[in-house]
């Protein structure tokens, strides 16, 4: 049992010049930039983002005792905000994942006192390479509705989005598609993939990111050895 834990929970970091746009570190590093992360979300979601006021990376929401979060990358445009997570394990959670974020974020950002029409809309966009709906789709996009009348939505302003990049065939927006496409490492002729493959090497050749990198690495290979080594000995006390 122990074996098949440390088999299932060791996973072997890239080296930061084998990063892509698919990995998480380079993928908050490019979303850094307020051009970049406004442009992808348009192109998710149909032109709709105006200016980005906020942007944060790793932004944490602590909820008081309870479980907290760590979201990628964070933007805020007026009055609106926008999650954005990149996902490249299937851990079979999602929902309740995407549920558990969304009431992380209300309480994290509603002032004690104030009033619920001071919530502001939120999108959480997870980009998946797997299916995790299992639909065969590119994108699903999920609102709450009433059963019996889908037409009705219930105007709560939180918005779903789940990418599925192994479906990229089937996006009919070209330049979604070739996001979705380069996400499993084709890279088209599409300008805005010029645009993220130049950013990427601009990470690369940061020293400072490099290290930062290389420190982070470090430090969740220690946590896993701790990790690992505290499973074998609550195995063998068992045993």
């Amino acid at each position: 049992q122990y074996f098949q834990i440390y088999k299932e929970g060791y996973t072997v970091r890239k080296s930061f010049d084998e990063l892509t746009i698919a990995d998480d570190y380079m993928f908050c590093a490019v979303m850094e930039d307020a051009a970049l992360c406004k442009k992808l979300l348009n192109i998710v979601l149909s032109d709709t983002i105006g200016t980005i006021t906020e942007l944060n990376y790793q932004k944490t929401f602590a909820a008081g005792s309870s479980k907290g979060i760590r979201l990628d990358v964070w933007a805020g445009d007026a009055g609106k905000l926008y999650d954005i997570e990149m996902q490249t394990t299937d851990q079979k959670n999602l929902a309740k994942r995407l549920r558990y974020y969304q009431s992380a974020i209300d309480v994290g950002i509603l002032n004690k006192g104030g009033d619920y029409n001071d919530l502001p809309d939120t999108f959480i966009i997870f980009f998946c390479t797997f299916d995790y709906p299992n639909r065969g789709r590119p994108v699903y996009t999920f609102k709450n509705f009433c059963e019996g009348d889908p037409d009705l939505l219930l105007p709560d302003g939180a918005t779903k989005v789940i990418l599925n990049s192994a479906a990229a065939a089937k996006e009919t927006n070209p330049e979604l598609k070739a996001l979705l496409e380069y996400m499993n490492g084709i890279k088209g002729e599409n300008g805005f993939i010029g645009e993220l493959e130049s950013k990427i090497r601009e990470v690369k050749e940061n020293d400072e990111r490099r290290r930062e990198y290389m420190i982070m690495t470090a430090f969740e290979a220690d946590a896993r050895r701790v990790g690992i080594a505290q499973g074998f000995s609550r195995g063998e006390a068992q045993g």
